[in-house]
């Protein structure tokens, strides 16, 4: 049916315009936005039907005298309004005739990425950052936004019977490594799962148990190719053991030829141990008061020994100098810190480290660590604290109470950009080397007598961390 429409001059509310309409249907529907019209006002009423039909709705109405002010025809009926969209005049020239804004409405994106100039930016996506995390595959290559994702617990070792004092990675394959303190270290291959007994979560079981220490083993290292392992124990030997076939079957009968000639030349418990790739050295920090250079490979694998000051005390960690292999960074109960020269045995710096504590008067140092490309040690210590000093001038760059309890272990993600530390606080949290501030924080193990986490490590290839604690488990997180 054609539609003729009838205007006629507007006067105060008489903006209702009559439509030659006589279909009743359309004249019962139009009479429902009556309330549009103010109540009282002069010609309130005129938006009622009458004898000569229906008024149009106040909404269409204006937009007819807008249309008809501007020498713009009325909207056609059954046809989408179009809005007018502000855009910037500066944005406008050049588009669109001076004084005049555009008409937008559907399918007019062209015009509209014209006006703002945006060119080849209209063609970018943004996508959400966190949905790339959540679907993350855990064979790629670590990065950057690796380390900064939030961290998530995914399995539960729990196989030793007494506290997990250390713990480390595979260099390429998903593979843990833990030691502790019921005489033992445990390989765990993380892509072997099986289901829980008791939850609907799988659980992951060791694949092969080393034995060879007589007393609770306290620090390990594994070499760079993944081919050797390193354990030292309260029973003062170092053991050289080789690297079982990560998917050999749990059952299979023992292989002898795993543990290799233990290095013996301590005469007390070794507190720690660290592995060099360039030389394929290891050294050793003991609490007989020396540390110790070795070179597994060789009949007479002793190299060098460190003796330190008496009024230092005895060291408790000990790590090379990733920026620099011919030195080593050695911590002591006193609370010093000296880099040694390899060759010499000789002290090239002492830190700034010798600080009184606020609580007990002692600040011992118990984890330090060598920053991977910058000539920075970082320290972690009894008195709650994390500290930072430059290798070269020996000065504190950097302190900060890291957590509520002693600071008892350390680590840093590959890219040199995270650090990971532990607490007998029961917490791990992850900090921000550049800003040094704690991004997240999970609380992971239980305490027992009063000591919770003992080990905390990075994956040097792919994004999982772990823990070790007094609790005798260890956690892996991703």
């Amino acid at each position: 049916m054609l539609l003729e429409k009838q205007y006629k001059p507007i006067l105060g509310n008489e903006s209702m315009v009559e439509d030659v309409v006589t279909d009743p249907d359309t004249e019962e529907a139009l009479a429902e936005f009556d309330f549009l019209v103010a109540e009282g006002g002069e010609g309130a009423g005129e938006a009622r039907t009458t004898g000569d039909g229906p008024k149009r709705s106040a909404l269409q109405a204006m937009l007819e005298n807008l249309g008809r002010d501007e020498g713009i025809p009325p909207p056609p009926r059954g046809k989408p309004i179009q809005q007018e969209v502000d855009i910037p005049e500066s944005a406008a020239q050049g588009a669109f005739p001076a004084g005049r804004r555009p008409m937008v409405g559907i399918g007019e994106d062209e015009a509209i990425e014209t006006a703002l100039g945006l060119g080849d930016l209209a063609k970018l996506t943004v996508s959400n950052e966190a949905d790339a995390l959540s679907s993350y595959d855990v064979n790629a290559a670590a990065t950057k936004d690796t380390f900064r994702k939030t961290w998530n617990p995914k399995y539960t070792l729990r196989n030793h019977f007494d506290a997990v004092r250390t713990l480390a990675f595979h260099p390429v394959e998903p593979v843990l490594i833990t030691g502790s303190e019921d005489h033992s270290l445990k390989l765990w291959n993380l892509d072997k799962t099986v289901p829980a007994k008791k939850t609907a979560s799988l659980d992951v079981e060791p694949i092969y148990t080393f034995r060879g220490h007589s007393a609770a083993v306290l620090c390990l290292s594994i070499s760079a190719d993944g081919s050797k392992c390193f354990s030292g124990s309260m029973d003062s030997t170092i053991c050289f053991w080789g690297m079982p076939d990560i998917n050999m079957d749990p059952y299979d009968s023992y292989d002898c030829s795993i543990l290799k000639e233990p290095l013996i030349g301590h005469t007390n418990a070794v507190w720690d141990i660290a592995f060099d790739a360039t030389k394929n050295h290891l050294v050793s920090a003991s609490a007989d008061g020396t540390v110790r250079l070795w070179n597994p490979q060789q009949k007479s694998p002793l190299l060098n020994k460190y003796i330190g000051e008496k009024s230092y005390g005895v060291p408790t960690t000990v790590d090379f100098v990733r920026c620099d292999p011919c030195q080593i960074i050695v911590g002591y109960k006193s609370s010093d810190a000296v880099i040694y020269d390899l060759e010499t045995a000789k002290p090239v710096i002492t830190l700034d480290s010798k600080l009184l504590s606020d609580t007990d008067g002692t600040t011992q140092i118990n984890c330090a660590i060598s920053h991977p490309t910058l000539p920075i040690t970082i320290t972690a210590h009894e008195d709650r604290h994390i500290r930072f000093f430059d290798n070269n001038t020996g000065k504190m760059e950097h302190s900060m109470v890291a957590h509520l309890d002693a600071v008892t272990s350390l680590a840093i993600d590959p890219n040199g950009l995270y650090l990971l530390s532990g607490s007998h606080d029961c917490s791990i949290r992850l900090w921000n080397l550049e800003s040094k501030t704690c991004v997240q924080e999970i609380t992971s193990h239980r305490k027992k007598f009063d000591e919770a986490i003992y080990s905390v490590a990075f994956h040097p290839s792919k994004p999982y961390i772990a823990s070790g604690g007094a609790d005798a488990l260890a956690k892996v997180f991703v």
